[in-house]
């Protein structure tokens, strides 16, 4: 027994145990029991690692320890109160979920796995100790070496310096780029793979067929979607009576070496196809796997009657958070190739017959968007407005405005500056505030309360987030009550790993950018039943 609490810190067993059982409160999106021990066992390590350093601390400063008996009943009281605490928090878990499932239209789960919660967590928790403890070997080992040559003090700052780049290299150029390769090429087959029933088009004016600048082969697995399953004229007239056929163009990763090679290819097929002709015309900067939410860009086709272009280019083929990572400049030269192409074409136009000019993009292509052009570029022809949905907190625009938003408003859903420029709304409204009218150039953002693409903050760690301040959004659970680090470190899983259905978290529903658009464009002939019969048919929508 002596050694074994020799061994394991009874300071880092204590806060690791706080920190597991607070782990199990809710936060934004409701969690399955896997997802829960991950978030749990890094909570666990994490406490594990803040009482270690405690203990250093406490030791380091030569205050008492007590004997070895003090030792040994102060570590079975922490024990018995570990382990209290955490059936006690295991209890409540089912009813912290079930909370947030109430607010998002869910069904009740019937429980917590508390044995899956447990074991994932253990498991995580270990290989983290782990690696933690192999770090601190190595360091020592280094440090004992190095005391040979050079004073103790300044060995023990090489050894940090040279065991954190030894376990750094050991994982971003072995083990992460091994993964990385793999996902690569995963990705890579099913963006190149054809569905049978996914065929090119026959119409000459149609991008991907024979006459078109780009072959349907290069244009992508999300581009031909985009293309080939969006609404036809008929589809629209059912709800305005009367449409056009949509123009879509889509530039895929593989029909040009470069951005501004694909930019320009985009640029020439939207002119060969009428795209300038039409009475609007979207910039489209798509997520990190090239797709483009249909609901959307349908929702804006059907708004507009169809008389509407919309041009997309594709900069990856993976998953936003992969592509963040790995191809994030990547990601913002495409947006600024796409952008100054088709917006340098479009503003040579005579401004009486030019289509009127938005931008749109989702998560990731909220954010290259955001970074596709500068406002001191179009400050003497700025185009229309950007509807940006679901922007990630790294967005520059979006912090600053947040940041400085009129006071009383919540930082969920800001007012900024009489919402003259930028104006934001949810399923729940929110366009319609603002005391000034809303100008010619308009920003309008689309974000959830529960969104934590958009709410995640790494100082959270340490840090209140304003968005937790009341009143809080409709869709964030009232028992969701922030801690140090435990916080962040939910709030980063809820952002890979997090379900939430539809209108809710990161999940945008077509009524959501049906109202967002219609606020936005302020097409005319619209009354609340049409939207209303709209909504009901984009959730409906089946191409198939």
């Amino acid at each position: 027994m002596i050694r074994f609490v020799h061994y394991f810190s009874t300071a880092g067993l204590l806060i690791g145990a706080i920190f597991f059982a607070i782990s199990l409160t809710p936060s934004l999106i409701p969690r399955e029991g896997v997802t829960q021990g991950v978030i749990s066992g890094f909570s666990l390590a994490a406490g594990y690692g803040v009482g270690v350093a405690l203990s250093w601390l406490w030791n380091f400063l030569e205050l008492p320890t007590g004997s070895e008996r003090t030792q040994l009943w102060a570590w079975r009281l922490t024990a018995i109160f570990c382990a209290l605490l955490t059936l006690g928090f295991l209890w409540s878990a089912s009813n912290w979920q079930n909370s947030v499932r109430a607010l998002m239209g869910l069904e009740e789960a019937p429980g917590v796995r508390v044995f899956t919660v447990a074991i994932v967590a253990l498991a995580v928790a270990l290989v983290l100790v782990l690696i933690a403890k192999l770090f601190r070997c190595l360091f020592y080992f280094l440090s004992d070496k190095m005391q040979h040559r050079v004073p103790r003090r300044l060995s023990g700052l090489l050894a940090m310096v040279v065991a954190f780049v030894l376990f750094w290299s050991a994982l971003n150029d072995v083990i992460l780029t091994a993964l990385l390769q793999r996902v690569d090429g995963i990705y890579q087959k099913l963006d190149a793979a054809i569905a049978p029933d996914m065929k090119a088009p026959t119409a000459a004016n149609k991008p991907g067929s024979a006459e078109s600048l780009i072959s349907w082969r290069d244009m992508g697995h999300q581009g031909r979607r985009y293309l080939a399953l969006g609404p036809a004229a008929k589809d629209i007239a059912e709800v305005t009576g009367s449409a056009d056929d949509p123009i879509r163009v889509y530039v895929g990763l593989n029909a040009a070496d470069t951005p501004d090679k694909r930019a320009e290819l985009a640029l020439e097929e939207l002119k060969r196809v009428g795209g300038f002709e039409r009475s609007y015309l979207i910039l489209i900067t798509p997520t990190g796997t090239g797709w483009v939410d249909p609901g959307a860009i349908n929702s804006v086709e059907y708004l507009l009657r169809g008389d509407v272009a919309s041009v997309a280019a594709q900069y990856s083929y993976l998953p936003s958070p992969i592509s963040l990572m790995t191809e994030d400049a990547y990601g913002r030269e495409s947006a600024q190739a796409l952008f100054q192409s088709i917006y340098g074409h479009w503003r040579t136009l005579p401004k009486a017959s030019r289509p009127k000019l938005y931008l749109f993009g989702l998560s990731l292509g909220a954010l290259n968007s955001d970074r596709s052009f500068d406002f001191y570029d179009i400050i003497d022809d700025p185009f229309h407005g950007a509807l940006w949905a679901g922007p990630p907190f790294r967005s520059d625009t979006w912090r600053e405005v947040t940041a400085e938003r009129d006071a009383g408003s919540p930082a969920w859903l800001p007012q900024f500056r009489d919402g003259a420029v930028v104006r934001f709304g949810n399923h729940f409204g929110g366009y319609e505030k603002g005391s000034a009218k809303w100008g010619n150039f308009r920003l309008a953002y689309l974000q959830h309360g529960s969104d934590p693409i958009v709410f995640f903050d790494p100082n959270a760690a340490w840090r209140k987030p304003a968005w937790m301040v009341p009143p809080r959004a409709r869709d964030v659970s009232p028992d969701l009550q922030w801690y140090p680090i435990v916080t962040m470190l939910q709030l980063a899983m809820d952002m890979h790993a997090g379900i939430a259905p539809m209108g809710f978290g990161h999940s945008y529903a077509p009524a959501d950018y049906v109202h967002a658009w219609h606020q936005l464009v302020a097409p005319p002939g619209w009354d609340e039943e049409k939207l209303n019969l709209l909504k009901k048919k984009l959730l409906k929508w089946n191409p198939r």
